[in-house]
């Protein structure tokens, strides 16, 4: 007796091994698709960004006006608060802002140098933190917002919610904005 089956009239049909193959080829090409568009949104061009020379010199440090805030009691109904830190470079050299991100998805902060507004960032691994490699002159201001949502945790949320937006300078040297808030139903 012969196992094999003969469909005619159906076409050629593919054999398990072939389909298999087929559909790993076609898992690896989107694999490798994905793997070239986050490394071209990370690690590509950055428009705005220094130039390896200023990236080199950028020694300074920035200072903030406050580095805590505390929103008080937040109302879920009311929705999102924000708030503003000043930061200013006090130094004689210029600062590099490497990076910004926050300590929970419920937090966005956008770094406004100028009249240009970056952002907004979000949680490590959950939410875009490029490198921005932003340089900040000496004596030249900056502020990072924050927005911070007090629905993002549903009733879970209820409660004193301490959170953070960190900045990646130059040197790896982190400075932290800290702010709470008692988020009520």
């Amino acid at each position: 007796m012969n196992s094999r089956r003969n469909d005619t009239g159906k076409g050629p049909r593919r054999s398990r091994r072939a389909r298999r193959t087929l559909r790993r080829l076609v898992i690896a090409a989107l694999a490798a698709l994905g793997i070239a568009g986050v490394a071209a949104f990370y690690f590509g061009d950055r428009e705005g960004g220094a130039s390896p020379q200023q990236i080199a010199q950028a020694t300074g440090t920035l200072t903030a006006g406050r580095t805590f805030y505390d929103f008080g009691q937040v109302s879920m109904k009311d929705g999102k608060v924000s708030t503003r830190f000043g930061l200013r470079n006090e130094g004689d050299a210029p600062a590099l802002v490497v990076q910004v991100f926050t300590s929970c998805m419920c937090t966005e902060a956008s770094l406004l140098i100028g009249s240009e507004r970056l952002g907004p960032f979000g949680m490590q691994g959950h939410s875009a933190s490029p490198r921005l490699d932003r340089v900040i002159a000496p004596g030249e201001e900056a502020i990072v917002e924050a927005v911070f949502d007090p629905n993002a945790h549903g009733p879970a949320g209820v409660g004193r919610n301490d959170r953070a937006v960190s900045l990646l300078l130059g040197g790896r040297r982190v400075l932290q904005l800290q702010f709470t808030a008692y988020v009520t139903p």
